[in-house]
């Protein structure tokens, strides 16, 4: 598990290492489908339907957030640790966490104590997250540094995609489990633990590290390019939170992800509630379906485009163009058709997942790859405020406009609006970014 064990030869294929980044990824990007769990959960001593005693909703929701709180905090402490250990060991630590997560939580189900639950899947899953979404994420792009927008958004796809194959395969073993005394939650959840497991032991295994200055064959690194943000030169990670271009960064990943967060957490009800006389419930979630679809799409698509035209030019049209289509969501929103509607949020959670893909890229060349994993942790304590910030935005904002008299169909124009404004503050951040001063460069 050494670093110096998981050392590649000069003629190792690299194209190996993006399955082993994907199979860490689709593995811990079942968090996104664990709400297939909500309604189990809240059935566990009932079975057939909720008793007095069994956990509410609202109680069982903290599990996630618990989860996403602790993959922002562990990327950020244990950044520094990876870059010291190697992406073999983080690998192995997130394995064992992530599983452990579902084995622990499998013993909390099964005395019915959610504060193991809590401890399992929250705190202990949500670590695995962390240490295992940041993994493979510097390795990859010291491997393409050619096209680093490209291998990181191959990765972060498979985050993006780990729900296609965690929902189906949840539902698949409740209701293998499921029987007269019991709604088969904590049996799915130690088969889950043990599958992922495995999966993550392929990723284990199959990632390397290059040799020291290791490079394609025939690429030349790029000088610094006006365009594209490039640069030879590494910044330690602790010196990198004392630059402004780490809060620009951090900024812009934030309103980025709040924004889009906000609608994929309430595209269900919004979609009903503006066009209530067309969408259905049933077809409310083939809408959710797609924009799943979307954001996974994006996050191959735009990063793999900014390798083209830049980081920085990317991130200008997230924010312009994304400004624009939240401004335009009340109207699009009062429309005969929901057509229109549709076409814009599949747009913007293009972008919501391009933003994630491309956002190491960015660092990658403004910082350099030295510290690279403990930078893109603590940039990703971002995503934890935004996982609070965006969903706040759109559930408070609506109940008061509600409360206030305002249609439900109207009742989100004001968030809109409001997330329209943070992707202008984003679009500023992004005109401000310039190289990192040399004062700031390592010394070799």
């Amino acid at each position: 598990m050494d670093r110096k064990h998981s050392v590649a030869k000069p003629t190792h294929n690299r194209w190996l290492i993006p399955p082993a980044a994907l199979a860490i990824h689709l593995a811990i990007g079942q968090v996104y489908a664990f709400s297939v769990f909500n309604l189990p959960l809240s059935r566990i001593l009932g079975v057939s339907e909720s008793v007095a005693a069994d956990w509410r909703l609202t109680t069982i929701g903290w599990i996630f957030s618990i989860a996403i709180v602790f993959l922002g905090l562990s990327a950020a402490v244990f950044g520094k640790w990876l870059e010291r250990e190697g992406p073999r060991k983080a690998m192995f630590v997130s394995a064992i966490c992530f599983s452990g997560g579902f084995f622990v939580s499998a013993l909390g189900v099964y005395l019915h104590n959610i504060w193991l639950v809590y401890l399992g899947y929250g705190v202990f899953g949500g670590i695995g997250l962390g240490i295992g979404y940041i993994s493979p994420v510097s390795t990859l792009i010291k491997w393409f540094p050619d096209r680093p927008g490209m291998a990181t958004g191959m990765a972060i796809m498979g985050f993006g995609g780990g729900a296609m194959i965690g929902s189906p395969l949840t539902v698949a073993l409740l209701n293998h489990f499921s029987s007269a005394t019991s709604v088969g939650v904590w049996e799915t959840m130690l088969v889950m633990g043990s599958i992922y497991f495995c999966l993550m032991m392929i990723g284990v295994f199959l990632v390397r590290v290059p040799p020291k200055d290791w490079l394609p064959a025939g690429f030349v690194p790029s000088m610094n390019n006006a365009n594209k943000m490039i640069t030879n030169n590494h910044v330690n990670a602790d010196v990198a939170l004392k630059t402004p271009q780490f809060w620009l960064l951090w900024v812009m990943l934030m309103v980025n992800v709040t924004a889009g967060i906000g609608i994929l957490s309430q595209a269900s009800p919004m979609i009903q509630e503006m066009f209530p006389a067309t969408v259905t419930p049933e077809s409310a979630a083939v809408f959710v379906a797609l924009l799943s679809f979307f954001n996974l799409a994006g996050r191959f698509l735009w990063s793999s485009f900014s390798d083209k035209i830049g980081r920085k030019l990317v991130y200008g049209i997230y924010f312009g163009l994304g400004l624009t289509l939240y401004a335009l969501v009340p109207s699009l929103g009062s429309l005969s058709t929901e057509f229109w509607f549709i076409a814009a949020s599949a747009v913007i959670m293009t972008m919501y997942g391009g933003g994630f893909s491309t956002i190491p890229a960015y660092w990658c060349y403004l910082f350099g790859t030295f510290q690279g994993g403990a930078i893109h942790g603590r940039l990703l304590t971002a995503w934890s405020t935004a996982g609070i910030l965006g969903p706040v935005l759109v559930n408070y904002i609506r109940q008061m406009q509600i409360d206030a008299g305002v249609p439900a169909a109207q009742a989100y124009s004001v968030t809109m609006y409001i997330m329209a404004g943070l992707l202008l503050i984003g679009f500023l951040c992004n005109l401000a970014v310039k190289e990192v001063d040399k004062r700031h460069h390592m010394k070799f």
